[in-house]
Protein backbone atom coordinates (compact mmCIF):
# COMPACT_ATOMS: atom_id res chain seq x y z
CA UNK A 1 0.00 0.00 0.00
CA UNK A 2 1.02 3.51 -1.05
CA UNK A 3 2.09 5.76 1.93
CA UNK A 4 2.28 9.42 1.65
CA UNK A 5 2.71 12.49 3.76
CA UNK A 6 0.07 14.02 5.72
CA UNK A 7 1.80 17.12 5.62
CA UNK A 8 -0.50 19.49 3.60
CA UNK A 9 2.17 22.02 2.57
CA UNK A 10 3.97 19.05 0.94
CA UNK A 11 0.61 17.39 -0.58
CA UNK A 12 -0.10 20.84 -2.16
CA UNK A 13 3.42 21.46 -3.39
CA UNK A 14 3.25 17.50 -5.10
CA UNK A 15 0.05 18.48 -7.07
CA UNK A 16 1.25 21.77 -8.21
CA UNK A 17 4.17 20.15 -9.60
CA UNK A 18 2.23 18.11 -11.36
CA UNK A 19 0.43 20.19 -12.57
CA UNK A 20 2.85 22.27 -14.14
CA UNK A 21 4.73 19.48 -15.43
CA UNK A 22 7.61 19.24 -13.25
CA UNK A 23 8.19 15.60 -12.37
CA UNK A 24 12.07 15.35 -12.01
CA UNK A 25 12.85 15.43 -8.23
CA UNK A 26 17.14 15.32 -6.61
CA UNK A 27 16.38 14.38 -2.87
CA UNK A 28 19.70 14.57 -0.61
CA UNK A 29 18.82 12.26 2.38
CA UNK A 30 17.90 13.88 5.94
CA UNK A 31 15.32 13.43 8.53
CA UNK A 32 13.51 17.12 8.43
CA UNK A 33 12.94 16.71 4.44
CA UNK A 34 11.63 12.98 4.82
CA UNK A 35 8.19 14.12 4.20
CA UNK A 36 9.30 15.37 0.80
CA UNK A 37 11.62 12.02 0.17
CA UNK A 38 8.71 10.01 1.27
CA UNK A 39 5.92 11.55 -0.93
CA UNK A 40 7.38 12.16 -3.71
CA UNK A 41 9.09 8.70 -4.14
CA UNK A 42 5.77 7.34 -3.46
CA UNK A 43 3.76 9.00 -5.82
CA UNK A 44 3.83 7.28 -9.80
CA UNK A 45 4.53 10.40 -11.27
CA UNK A 46 8.03 11.80 -10.06
CA UNK A 47 11.43 10.93 -11.03
CA UNK A 48 13.38 10.66 -7.99
CA UNK A 49 17.31 10.59 -7.62
CA UNK A 50 19.40 10.18 -4.29
CA UNK A 51 22.47 12.17 -4.61
CA UNK A 52 23.92 12.62 -1.29
CA UNK A 53 26.18 15.32 -0.99
CA UNK A 54 24.37 18.66 -1.34
CA UNK A 55 26.75 20.94 -3.43
CA UNK A 56 27.32 18.30 -6.15
CA UNK A 57 23.16 17.14 -5.63
CA UNK A 58 22.41 20.92 -6.68
CA UNK A 59 24.32 20.93 -9.84
CA UNK A 60 23.38 17.12 -11.02
CA UNK A 61 19.92 19.09 -10.36
CA UNK A 62 21.05 21.90 -12.78
CA UNK A 63 22.95 19.69 -15.29
CA UNK A 64 19.22 17.81 -15.64
CA UNK A 65 17.32 20.71 -16.07
CA UNK A 66 19.90 22.11 -18.81
CA UNK A 67 18.92 18.50 -20.73
CA UNK A 68 15.38 18.69 -20.31
CA UNK A 69 15.06 22.36 -20.85
CA UNK A 70 12.52 22.22 -18.06
CA UNK A 71 12.72 22.89 -13.99
CA UNK A 72 14.26 20.37 -11.91
CA UNK A 73 13.23 20.53 -8.28
CA UNK A 74 15.73 19.74 -5.51
CA UNK A 75 14.94 19.23 -1.55
CA UNK A 76 17.22 19.05 1.15
CA UNK A 77 17.06 18.48 5.17
CA UNK A 78 18.01 21.75 7.33
CA UNK A 79 20.97 23.77 8.99
CA UNK A 80 24.03 23.60 6.15
CA UNK A 81 22.48 21.10 3.56
CA UNK A 82 20.76 24.00 2.74
CA UNK A 83 23.75 26.61 2.60
CA UNK A 84 25.95 23.52 0.44
CA UNK A 85 23.69 24.21 -2.84
CA UNK A 86 24.38 27.70 -3.05
CA UNK A 87 27.62 27.32 -5.81
CA UNK A 88 25.30 25.89 -7.91
CA UNK A 89 22.33 28.49 -7.14
CA UNK A 90 24.72 30.90 -8.32
CA UNK A 91 26.11 28.95 -11.56
CA UNK A 92 22.21 28.61 -12.51
CA UNK A 93 21.34 32.50 -11.66
CA UNK A 94 23.83 33.36 -13.89
CA UNK A 95 23.37 30.84 -16.64
CA UNK A 96 19.38 31.28 -16.44
CA UNK A 97 18.79 27.27 -15.70
CA UNK A 98 15.37 26.60 -13.82
CA UNK A 99 16.26 24.96 -10.54
CA UNK A 100 13.55 24.45 -7.65
CA UNK A 101 14.96 24.91 -4.55
CA UNK A 102 12.48 23.26 -1.61
CA UNK A 103 14.83 23.39 1.94
CA UNK A 104 12.91 21.75 4.60
CA UNK A 105 13.22 23.29 8.23
CA UNK A 106 12.33 23.87 11.32
CA UNK A 107 9.72 25.84 12.84
CA UNK A 108 10.05 29.43 12.66
CA UNK A 109 10.37 30.13 16.59
CA UNK A 110 12.41 27.34 16.59
CA UNK A 111 15.49 29.81 14.63
CA UNK A 112 18.10 31.15 16.59
CA UNK A 113 17.26 29.23 19.84
CA UNK A 114 20.51 26.81 19.16
CA UNK A 115 18.39 24.06 18.02
CA UNK A 116 20.47 21.32 15.86
CA UNK A 117 20.52 21.97 12.17
CA UNK A 118 18.67 25.38 12.07
CA UNK A 119 19.89 28.35 10.52
CA UNK A 120 18.56 31.54 9.29
CA UNK A 121 17.07 29.74 6.24
CA UNK A 122 14.05 31.89 5.06
CA UNK A 123 15.71 34.47 1.82
CA UNK A 124 19.25 32.27 2.44
CA UNK A 125 20.04 32.63 -1.83
CA UNK A 126 18.08 36.11 -2.22
CA UNK A 127 20.88 37.70 -3.59
CA UNK A 128 21.42 35.11 -6.25
CA UNK A 129 17.71 33.41 -6.97
CA UNK A 130 14.77 34.79 -8.93
CA UNK A 131 12.27 34.57 -5.86
CA UNK A 132 12.02 33.44 -2.41
CA UNK A 133 9.24 32.23 -0.83
CA UNK A 134 8.28 30.31 2.82
CA UNK A 135 5.39 28.69 2.87
CA UNK A 136 3.28 28.03 6.24
CA UNK A 137 3.31 25.31 8.85
CA UNK A 138 0.51 23.27 8.55
CA UNK A 139 -1.36 24.38 12.05
CA UNK A 140 -1.73 28.07 10.59
CA UNK A 141 -5.14 29.50 10.01
CA UNK A 142 -6.06 29.12 6.19
CA UNK A 143 -2.55 27.60 5.39
CA UNK A 144 -3.66 25.62 2.85
CA UNK A 145 -5.38 28.20 0.54
CA UNK A 146 -2.18 30.33 0.96
CA UNK A 147 0.19 27.67 0.59
CA UNK A 148 -1.40 26.75 -2.97
CA UNK A 149 -1.21 30.64 -3.96
CA UNK A 150 2.23 30.69 -2.98
CA UNK A 151 4.02 27.71 -4.15
CA UNK A 152 1.86 28.46 -7.64
CA UNK A 153 3.53 31.66 -7.46
CA UNK A 154 6.85 30.36 -7.02
CA UNK A 155 6.18 27.94 -10.15
CA UNK A 156 5.21 30.23 -12.27
CA UNK A 157 8.93 32.90 -11.33
CA UNK A 158 10.60 29.56 -11.98
CA UNK A 159 9.19 29.03 -15.63
CA UNK A 160 9.30 32.95 -16.52
CA UNK A 161 12.64 34.03 -15.09
CA UNK A 162 14.49 30.36 -16.32
CA UNK A 163 16.57 30.61 -12.91
CA UNK A 164 16.41 29.08 -9.51
CA UNK A 165 13.65 29.95 -7.03
CA UNK A 166 13.55 29.34 -3.41
CA UNK A 167 10.65 27.99 -1.18
CA UNK A 168 11.58 27.43 2.50
CA UNK A 169 9.42 24.57 4.03
CA UNK A 170 9.27 24.92 7.94
CA UNK A 171 7.68 21.32 9.16
CA UNK A 172 6.63 20.60 12.81
CA UNK A 173 6.88 16.79 14.58
CA UNK A 174 5.44 14.70 13.80
CA UNK A 175 7.51 14.45 10.31
CA UNK A 176 6.94 10.33 9.61
CA UNK A 177 3.08 10.78 10.08
CA UNK A 178 1.44 8.58 6.67
CA UNK A 179 -1.86 8.82 4.89
CA UNK A 180 -2.79 5.90 2.45
CA UNK A 181 -4.99 8.33 0.99
CA UNK A 182 -4.19 12.00 -1.29
CA UNK A 183 -7.31 14.63 -1.45
CA UNK A 184 -8.70 16.02 -4.66
CA UNK A 185 -6.89 19.20 -5.26
CA UNK A 186 -8.24 22.06 -7.73
CA UNK A 187 -6.42 22.30 -11.18
CA UNK A 188 -4.70 25.58 -11.79
CA UNK A 189 -5.39 27.90 -14.04
CA UNK A 190 -1.89 28.95 -15.25
CA UNK A 191 -0.98 32.58 -15.68
CA UNK A 192 2.70 32.05 -16.68
CA UNK A 193 3.27 35.54 -18.48
CA UNK A 194 4.57 35.64 -22.14
CA UNK A 195 7.13 38.21 -23.04
CA UNK A 196 6.36 40.06 -26.09
CA UNK A 197 8.11 42.79 -27.93
CA UNK A 198 7.77 45.35 -30.65
CA UNK A 199 10.44 46.58 -32.62
CA UNK A 200 11.99 50.52 -32.28
CA UNK A 201 11.97 52.12 -35.22
CA UNK A 202 15.24 53.89 -33.95
CA UNK A 203 16.98 50.91 -34.26
CA UNK A 204 16.18 49.78 -37.54
CA UNK A 205 17.65 53.71 -38.45
CA UNK A 206 21.00 52.49 -36.29
CA UNK A 207 21.53 49.33 -37.99
CA UNK A 208 21.06 50.77 -41.90
CA UNK A 209 23.12 53.66 -40.92
CA UNK A 210 25.91 51.56 -39.23
CA UNK A 211 28.96 50.81 -41.76
CA UNK A 212 30.45 47.68 -39.40
CA UNK A 213 28.19 45.98 -37.84
CA UNK A 214 29.28 42.93 -34.99
CA UNK A 215 27.33 40.37 -33.82
CA UNK A 216 29.11 38.79 -30.51
CA UNK A 217 27.47 35.04 -29.42
CA UNK A 218 28.18 34.24 -25.72
CA UNK A 219 27.22 31.32 -24.02
CA UNK A 220 23.93 29.58 -24.77
CA UNK A 221 22.24 26.49 -26.35
CA UNK A 222 21.72 25.61 -30.12
CA UNK A 223 18.98 27.24 -31.37
CA UNK A 224 17.93 26.19 -34.99
CA UNK A 225 15.90 29.36 -35.97
CA UNK A 226 18.88 31.94 -34.40
CA UNK A 227 21.23 29.99 -36.90
CA UNK A 228 19.14 30.87 -40.03
CA UNK A 229 18.26 34.27 -38.77
CA UNK A 230 22.42 35.14 -38.19
CA UNK A 231 23.03 32.89 -41.44
CA UNK A 232 20.52 35.35 -43.50
CA UNK A 233 22.85 38.08 -42.16
CA UNK A 234 25.92 36.82 -42.84
CA UNK A 235 24.71 35.34 -46.69
CA UNK A 236 25.83 38.67 -48.36
CA UNK A 237 29.12 39.41 -45.68
CA UNK A 238 27.33 41.87 -44.33
CA UNK A 239 28.08 41.89 -40.68
CA UNK A 240 30.32 39.74 -38.44
CA UNK A 241 29.40 37.04 -36.44
CA UNK A 242 32.35 35.88 -33.49
CA UNK A 243 31.02 32.78 -31.99
CA UNK A 244 32.51 31.17 -29.02
CA UNK A 245 33.08 27.12 -28.68
CA UNK A 246 29.94 27.11 -26.18
CA UNK A 247 28.23 29.38 -28.29
CA UNK A 248 26.73 26.62 -30.40
CA UNK A 249 26.53 28.01 -33.75
CA UNK A 250 27.91 26.15 -36.83
CA UNK A 251 27.77 28.24 -40.06
CA UNK A 252 31.12 28.30 -41.91
CA UNK A 253 30.96 32.45 -42.13
CA UNK A 254 30.63 32.77 -38.19
CA UNK A 255 33.94 33.45 -37.08
CA UNK A 256 35.05 30.93 -34.40
CA UNK A 257 38.42 30.93 -32.61
CA UNK A 258 38.48 35.03 -31.20
CA UNK A 259 41.22 34.37 -29.63
CA UNK A 260 43.68 33.37 -32.20
CA UNK A 261 42.13 35.86 -34.35
CA UNK A 262 42.67 38.96 -31.74
CA UNK A 263 45.25 37.75 -29.39
CA UNK A 264 47.84 41.00 -30.31
CA UNK A 265 46.35 43.64 -31.42
CA UNK A 266 47.52 46.85 -31.68
CA UNK A 267 46.34 50.01 -30.53
CA UNK A 268 45.72 50.66 -34.27
CA UNK A 269 44.12 47.29 -34.67
CA UNK A 270 41.70 47.89 -32.04
CA UNK A 271 40.47 51.07 -34.57
CA UNK A 272 40.98 49.35 -37.66
CA UNK A 273 38.52 46.31 -36.52
CA UNK A 274 36.62 48.15 -34.16
CA UNK A 275 32.54 47.87 -35.05
CA UNK A 276 30.53 50.90 -34.76
CA UNK A 277 27.41 48.65 -33.93
CA UNK A 278 27.94 45.52 -31.47
CA UNK A 279 25.27 43.46 -30.81
CA UNK A 280 25.54 40.88 -27.92
CA UNK A 281 23.56 37.61 -27.39
CA UNK A 282 23.71 34.92 -25.08
CA UNK A 283 25.32 35.27 -21.56
CA UNK A 284 29.00 35.41 -20.32
CA UNK A 285 32.07 35.35 -22.89
CA UNK A 286 34.85 33.03 -22.17
CA UNK A 287 37.21 35.31 -23.73
CA UNK A 288 39.16 38.26 -21.55
CA UNK A 289 40.89 39.24 -25.49
CA UNK A 290 37.53 40.13 -26.64
CA UNK A 291 36.76 42.00 -24.00
CA UNK A 292 39.89 44.25 -23.69
CA UNK A 293 39.17 44.69 -27.60
CA UNK A 294 35.61 45.63 -27.50
CA UNK A 295 35.87 47.93 -24.27
CA UNK A 296 38.68 49.66 -25.67
CA UNK A 297 36.48 49.89 -29.31
CA UNK A 298 33.83 51.95 -27.13
CA UNK A 299 31.30 51.08 -30.43
CA UNK A 300 28.66 54.11 -30.44
CA UNK A 301 25.85 51.70 -30.31
CA UNK A 302 25.45 48.57 -27.78
CA UNK A 303 22.27 46.24 -27.92
CA UNK A 304 22.24 43.40 -25.91
CA UNK A 305 19.41 40.92 -26.46
CA UNK A 306 17.74 38.59 -23.59
CA UNK A 307 14.83 38.47 -21.75
CA UNK A 308 16.31 39.00 -18.45
CA UNK A 309 19.56 39.79 -18.18
CA UNK A 310 21.46 43.54 -20.17
CA UNK A 311 24.81 43.23 -18.70
CA UNK A 312 27.20 46.34 -19.60
CA UNK A 313 30.09 44.32 -19.69
CA UNK A 314 31.55 46.29 -22.63
CA UNK A 315 30.91 49.70 -20.74
CA UNK A 316 29.12 51.14 -24.10
CA UNK A 317 25.59 49.66 -23.99
CA UNK A 318 22.57 51.95 -25.32
CA UNK A 319 19.88 49.62 -25.71
CA UNK A 320 18.18 46.43 -23.59
CA UNK A 321 16.42 44.50 -26.07
CA UNK A 322 14.11 42.36 -23.69
CA UNK A 323 13.51 39.90 -25.92
CA UNK A 324 14.56 36.17 -26.88
CA UNK A 325 17.25 36.75 -29.63
CA UNK A 326 14.62 34.63 -32.24
CA UNK A 327 11.57 37.13 -31.91
CA UNK A 328 13.91 40.09 -32.11
CA UNK A 329 16.08 39.09 -34.89
CA UNK A 330 12.64 37.85 -36.51
CA UNK A 331 11.29 41.19 -36.67
CA UNK A 332 14.87 42.92 -37.27
CA UNK A 333 15.25 40.61 -40.48
CA UNK A 334 11.91 42.34 -41.87
CA UNK A 335 12.36 46.21 -42.08
CA UNK A 336 16.66 45.74 -42.65
CA UNK A 337 18.78 46.54 -45.74
CA UNK A 338 21.52 43.74 -46.21
CA UNK A 339 24.35 45.28 -48.16
CA UNK A 340 27.70 43.48 -48.57
CA UNK A 341 30.20 45.16 -46.37
CA UNK A 342 34.02 45.66 -46.54
CA UNK A 343 34.47 45.08 -43.10
CA UNK A 344 33.14 41.34 -43.59
CA UNK A 345 36.08 41.23 -45.63
CA UNK A 346 38.12 42.67 -43.32
CA UNK A 347 38.06 39.97 -40.75
CA UNK A 348 37.93 37.18 -43.27
CA UNK A 349 41.49 38.20 -44.33
CA UNK A 350 42.31 38.41 -40.85
CA UNK A 351 41.30 34.80 -40.46
CA UNK A 352 42.54 33.35 -43.36
CA UNK A 353 45.98 34.28 -42.45
CA UNK A 354 45.81 33.09 -38.49
CA UNK A 355 43.70 29.58 -39.79
CA UNK A 356 46.81 28.78 -41.62
CA UNK A 357 49.18 29.47 -39.06
CA UNK A 358 47.26 27.28 -36.68
CA UNK A 359 47.37 24.42 -38.86
CA UNK A 360 51.15 24.83 -39.52
CA UNK A 361 51.71 24.90 -35.49
CA UNK A 362 49.71 21.87 -34.92
CA UNK A 363 51.40 19.88 -37.30
CA UNK A 364 54.96 20.78 -35.85
CA UNK A 365 53.44 19.88 -31.87
CA UNK A 366 53.45 17.12 -30.05
CA UNK A 367 51.68 15.54 -27.16
CA UNK A 368 50.62 17.98 -24.70
CA UNK A 369 47.29 19.61 -23.23
CA UNK A 370 47.40 21.39 -26.36
CA UNK A 371 47.96 17.80 -28.94
CA UNK A 372 44.69 16.61 -27.15
CA UNK A 373 42.41 19.20 -27.73
CA UNK A 374 43.57 18.68 -31.29
CA UNK A 375 42.96 15.21 -31.62
CA UNK A 376 39.61 15.40 -29.67
CA UNK A 377 37.89 17.96 -32.26
CA UNK A 378 39.25 15.28 -34.66
CA UNK A 379 38.15 12.16 -33.30
CA UNK A 380 35.10 13.17 -30.76
CA UNK A 381 31.55 11.17 -32.31
CA UNK A 382 29.40 13.44 -34.05
CA UNK A 383 26.45 14.69 -32.09
CA UNK A 384 27.39 14.49 -28.51
CA UNK A 385 27.34 16.40 -25.43
CA UNK A 386 30.54 17.82 -24.67
CA UNK A 387 30.51 19.20 -21.15
CA UNK A 388 34.03 21.30 -21.50
CA UNK A 389 35.44 21.95 -17.28
CA UNK A 390 36.64 25.50 -16.49
CA UNK A 391 40.15 27.25 -16.60
CA UNK A 392 42.33 26.41 -19.32
CA UNK A 393 40.19 23.27 -20.40
CA UNK A 394 37.60 25.85 -22.13
CA UNK A 395 40.85 27.98 -23.49
CA UNK A 396 41.81 25.26 -25.18
CA UNK A 397 38.47 24.33 -26.52
CA UNK A 398 38.14 28.21 -27.77
CA UNK A 399 41.06 27.23 -30.31
CA UNK A 400 39.75 24.09 -32.01
CA UNK A 401 36.44 23.03 -33.87
CA UNK A 402 33.69 21.00 -31.64
CA UNK A 403 30.83 22.59 -33.39
CA UNK A 404 29.62 18.84 -34.53
CA UNK A 405 28.59 18.95 -31.11
CA UNK A 406 26.40 20.29 -28.31
CA UNK A 407 29.15 22.23 -26.13
CA UNK A 408 28.13 22.87 -22.55
CA UNK A 409 30.20 25.08 -19.81
CA UNK A 410 29.67 26.72 -16.46
CA UNK A 411 30.71 29.90 -17.42
CA UNK A 412 28.23 31.52 -15.04
CA UNK A 413 30.30 32.12 -12.26
CA UNK A 414 33.15 30.43 -14.29
CA UNK A 415 33.92 28.26 -11.33
CA UNK A 416 35.53 24.45 -11.12
CA UNK A 417 33.64 23.47 -8.66
CA UNK A 418 30.20 21.74 -9.95
CA UNK A 419 31.63 20.36 -13.47
CA UNK A 420 31.57 16.60 -13.14
CA UNK A 421 28.45 16.54 -11.29
CA UNK A 422 26.59 19.12 -13.69
CA UNK A 423 28.02 16.63 -16.25
CA UNK A 424 26.59 13.60 -14.84
CA UNK A 425 23.00 15.39 -14.68
CA UNK A 426 22.98 15.93 -17.79
CA UNK A 427 23.85 12.67 -18.68
CA UNK A 428 21.59 11.21 -16.69
CA UNK A 429 18.35 12.53 -18.63
CA UNK A 430 19.59 12.60 -22.21
CA UNK A 431 19.81 9.77 -24.74
CA UNK A 432 23.41 10.91 -26.85
CA UNK A 433 26.13 10.32 -25.29
CA UNK A 434 27.89 12.38 -22.97
CA UNK A 435 31.95 13.89 -22.86
CA UNK A 436 33.37 15.44 -20.16
CA UNK A 437 36.28 16.79 -21.08
CA UNK A 438 38.24 18.13 -17.44
CA UNK A 439 41.21 19.43 -15.65
CA UNK A 440 42.74 17.62 -12.95
CA UNK A 441 41.56 20.67 -10.33
CA UNK A 442 38.43 20.30 -11.36
CA UNK A 443 37.73 16.69 -11.60
CA UNK A 444 39.78 15.73 -8.28
CA UNK A 445 37.56 18.73 -6.59
CA UNK A 446 34.25 17.63 -7.86
CA UNK A 447 34.96 13.50 -7.30
CA UNK A 448 31.11 13.01 -5.39
CA UNK A 449 29.78 13.52 -8.69
CA UNK A 450 30.64 10.14 -9.55
CA UNK A 451 28.78 9.21 -6.44
CA UNK A 452 25.38 7.82 -7.67
CA UNK A 453 23.75 5.05 -9.27
CA UNK A 454 22.38 6.76 -12.46
CA UNK A 455 25.18 7.52 -14.53
CA UNK A 456 24.51 5.64 -17.51
CA UNK A 457 27.07 3.50 -19.19
CA UNK A 458 27.83 5.32 -22.36
CA UNK A 459 29.05 8.49 -20.29
CA UNK A 460 32.70 9.06 -20.97
CA UNK A 461 35.30 11.14 -19.07
CA UNK A 462 38.40 12.41 -20.05
CA UNK A 463 40.91 14.07 -17.46
CA UNK A 464 43.99 15.38 -18.86
CA UNK A 465 46.22 15.54 -15.67
CA UNK A 466 49.35 17.98 -15.80
CA UNK A 467 49.86 17.75 -11.82
CA UNK A 468 48.23 21.14 -10.83
CA UNK A 469 46.17 24.15 -11.89
CA UNK A 470 47.98 24.43 -15.16
CA UNK A 471 46.17 28.21 -15.77
CA UNK A 472 48.47 29.52 -13.46
CA UNK A 473 51.57 29.19 -15.33
CA UNK A 474 49.53 30.55 -18.64
CA UNK A 475 48.00 33.62 -17.32
CA UNK A 476 49.93 36.46 -16.27
CA UNK A 477 50.97 37.46 -12.84
CA UNK A 478 50.91 34.18 -10.57
CA UNK A 479 54.48 32.88 -11.92
CA UNK A 480 56.20 36.15 -10.24
CA UNK A 481 55.01 35.08 -6.69
CA UNK A 482 56.37 32.50 -3.83
CA UNK A 483 53.36 30.89 -3.08
CA UNK A 484 52.98 29.74 -6.89
CA UNK A 485 53.75 26.17 -6.52
CA UNK A 486 52.18 25.40 -3.02
CA UNK A 487 49.22 27.70 -2.79
CA UNK A 488 48.57 28.65 -6.07
CA UNK A 489 49.09 25.67 -8.94
CA UNK A 490 48.74 23.45 -6.21
CA UNK A 491 51.08 20.84 -7.76
CA UNK A 492 50.30 17.16 -7.20
CA UNK A 493 51.12 13.74 -7.75
CA UNK A 494 47.10 12.25 -7.49
CA UNK A 495 45.73 9.90 -10.43
CA UNK A 496 41.84 8.80 -10.86
CA UNK A 497 42.65 4.96 -11.36
CA UNK A 498 41.54 4.44 -7.76
CA UNK A 499 38.91 6.56 -8.03
CA UNK A 500 37.46 5.06 -11.22
CA UNK A 501 37.56 1.79 -9.54
CA UNK A 502 35.54 3.34 -6.26
CA UNK A 503 32.88 4.53 -8.38
CA UNK A 504 32.86 1.82 -10.92
CA UNK A 505 34.13 3.03 -14.22
CA UNK A 506 36.59 1.72 -16.81
CA UNK A 507 39.77 3.26 -16.26
CA UNK A 508 42.77 3.66 -18.77
CA UNK A 509 45.50 5.71 -18.80
CA UNK A 510 47.85 7.32 -21.77
CA UNK A 511 50.86 9.67 -21.28
CA UNK A 512 52.21 9.41 -25.06
CA UNK A 513 50.47 10.48 -28.72
CA UNK A 514 50.78 7.47 -30.44
CA UNK A 515 49.08 5.85 -27.72
CA UNK A 516 46.26 8.32 -27.56
CA UNK A 517 46.03 8.46 -30.77
CA UNK A 518 44.77 4.96 -30.80
CA UNK A 519 42.86 4.42 -27.72
CA UNK A 520 40.57 7.13 -28.98
CA UNK A 521 38.51 5.13 -31.19
CA UNK A 522 37.72 2.63 -29.27
CA UNK A 523 37.06 4.72 -25.85
CA UNK A 524 33.95 6.17 -27.51
CA UNK A 525 32.17 3.09 -28.71
CA UNK A 526 29.56 1.44 -26.33
CA UNK A 527 30.40 -0.83 -23.28
CA UNK A 528 29.22 -2.37 -20.31
CA UNK A 529 30.42 0.43 -18.36
CA UNK A 530 31.10 4.04 -18.22
CA UNK A 531 34.54 4.99 -18.83
CA UNK A 532 37.79 7.59 -17.70
CA UNK A 533 40.33 8.19 -19.70
CA UNK A 534 43.03 10.33 -17.84
CA UNK A 535 45.61 11.56 -20.29
CA UNK A 536 49.10 12.27 -18.16
CA UNK A 537 50.79 15.45 -19.51
CA UNK A 538 52.97 16.00 -15.82
CA UNK A 539 56.15 15.52 -17.76
CA UNK A 540 55.36 18.75 -20.51
CA UNK A 541 55.53 22.28 -20.36
CA UNK A 542 51.77 22.68 -21.46
CA UNK A 543 52.00 26.76 -20.65
CA UNK A 544 55.23 26.95 -22.62
CA UNK A 545 53.31 25.26 -26.05
CA UNK A 546 50.41 27.33 -25.38
CA UNK A 547 52.83 29.95 -25.40
CA UNK A 548 54.53 29.18 -28.29
CA UNK A 549 51.42 28.51 -30.25
CA UNK A 550 50.32 32.56 -29.88
CA UNK A 551 53.79 33.56 -30.85
CA UNK A 552 53.87 31.42 -33.69
CA UNK A 553 50.50 33.20 -34.96
CA UNK A 554 52.20 36.22 -35.34
CA UNK A 555 55.18 35.37 -36.83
Amino acid sequence: MKQFSSKRSIQILAHLLKEYGIYDIVISPGSRNAPLAIHFSETDDFNCYSIVDERSAAFVGMGMAKSIKKPVALTCTSGSASANYYPAITEAFYQNTPLLIFTADRPTDFVDIFDGQTIRQKDLYQQHSYGDFQVLEDSVENADDENFDIIKKAIEVCFEKQGPVHINIPLEEPLYKMVSELPNFPSVEKTIREISYDLPPSLVADWNTSKRILILIGTRDYSEELEMQLSQLVKNHSVVVLKEANSNLRHEKFFGHIDRYIFNFSDEDYKTYAPDLLITVGQNVVSKKVKQFLRKAAPKNHWHIDEVWHPDTFFSLTQKVKATPEKFFAKLLNFISLEPSPYFNLWDVLRDKRDLKHTEYCVQTRFSDFKLFELLADKLPDNINLHISNSSAIRYAQLFDFQKNNVYCNRGTSGIDGSTSTAMGFAMKDENQTVLVTGDMSFFYDINGLWNNYIPPYTRIIVFNNGGGDIFKIIPGPSSTNAMDEFILTKHHKNAEHLAKHFGFAYTKVDDEDTLFRILDNFFKPDEKAKILEVDTTAIENAEVLKGYFEFLKS
